[in-house]
Formats: structure tokens, C-alpha cells, sequence
């Protein structure tokens, strides 16, 4: 006659260890349910495992460690694909940190090359001493000092000029490197001699 107990009361009945009990149920030798979280076992006190307990141990202990085997085999397998995509996305973002740092690097060296490029051309301007005679080629109208005195101010008067009206030094540059770029005909630079002319015109825009 079958019933429930207990797995405790089935070693008891069956003259079984505690371990050799889960072992049979775990295959399938003894029925077994659950129940609030505990597990209990159908047995019949006319079966009786005690001459096979000696043998229990060794195929208990077997299964357990091939368990625990598999498990840790899987979780090595776990850890080095792990340890594997973090080198990959490590060398991803230093060769990502590498490519923008030389990208940078190069917007910058070309900033400071236009700046001092720039700065070259100003510095020319403000060093020539006075307005020298001008080239046919560019002013076909002017043939003597007197109409070139009507026609042109210098440098230090348009200078002077701009600061009466709260312009430094710094704006005046950046105003006539601007109008000399956009090719303002109020300003003739000569690129090879490397000198400027300022007709005598309205600079009220410029203020």
C-alpha cells in the first residue's frame, strides 16, 4: 500500500540515506511531488533498498560531481567570451579615441596656419612707412603727388580716424584685413609689394 511521507520519513521506510532518497527520485525510482515548497514521496513500506545503499554513495557522489563539473566548465566558457568582447570593444574605443585625437590635431594646425598667415599680412601692412607712387596698372587716373593726396588718405590717418569713433587697434586690423578680403574697392592691396592704398572715400559703414 502506497503513501505520502516525507523524504525524511522515506529514508526511513526504505532504509535509505537522506541522499540516496533524492538520488531515486531524481531517477525517477520513486514518484514524488511538491508541496508548499517541500518535497514528499509516494512509498510502500513492503520495498526496501538497504542492500543497495552500499552502492548509493559512490553513483550520488559521481553525479554530483560531474554536475558540479558542468557547471563550472560553463561558467569558464561564460567568463572568457566575456573577457573577449571586452578587449575587442577596448581596442574598438582607443583606436576610436586615436582617430579623433589626430583629427583634432589637424583642425587645429590648420586654424594656426590661416592665423598666422593672417597676422603675416597685417603685419606687412602696418610696416610699410607712407603711400608710395602708384602702379598704372591700377590707378589710371593719378599722375601727380597733388591728385594722389585728393584721392588717397594714408594708413595713420584712416588709423586715426577709426579710433575718434572707439575702435583699438585690434578692430582697425580686423576691419581692413575683412575689406581688403572681400575685395572692398576703398582698399588696394598690392600682394606682391605688399602695400596698401586708402581712396579717400565715406567709411561711415565701417564705424
Amino acid at each position: 500500500m502506497e503513501r505520502l511521507v516525507t523524504t525524511a520519513q522515506a529514508a526511513q521506510i526504505l532504509g535509505l540515506s537522506l541522499q540516496g532518497v533524492h538520488y531515486r527520485i531524481k531517477k525517477n525510482q520513486l514518484k514524488s511531488i511538491k508541496k508548499s515548497g517541500k518535497t514528499y514521496v509516494y512509498v510502500n513500506e513492503h520495498d526496501n533498498f538497504r542492500q543497495e545503499e552500499n552502492l548509493e554513495p559512490k553513483e550520488v557522489a559521481k553525479s554530483s560531481y560531474d554536475e558540479l563539473i558542468s557547471a563550472k566548465n560553463e561558467q569558464i566558457e561564460i567568463l572568457k567570451k566575456s573577457i573577449k568582447w571586452m578587449r575587442s570593444q577596448y581596442s574598438s574605443e582607443i583606436h576610436r579615441l586615436e582617430k579623433n585625437q589626430k583629427r583634432i590635431i589637424s583642425v587645429f594646425n590648420r586654424e594656426i596656419e590661416l592665423l598666422q598667415s593672417a597676422f603675416n599680412e597685417m603685419r606687412s601692412i602696418y610696416k610699410q612707412p607712407q603711400i608710395q607712387t602708384l602702379q598704372k596698372e591700377e590707378i589710371h587716373e593719378v599722375n601727380t603727388d597733388e591728385e594722389i593726396k585728393e584721392k588717397f588718405i594714408s594708413l595713420q590717418e584712416f588709423t586715426l580716424y577709426l579710433k575718434k569713433h572707439n575702435k583699438d587697434e585690434k578692430d582697425i586690423k580686423l576691419i581692413i584685413l575683412k575689406a581688403i578680403q572681400q575685395r572692398d574697392s576703398r582698399f588696394i592691396y598690392n600682394r606682391k609689394d605688399k602695400k596698401l592704398l586708402i581712396l579717400n572715400k565715406d567709411f561711415s559703414d565701417l564705424i
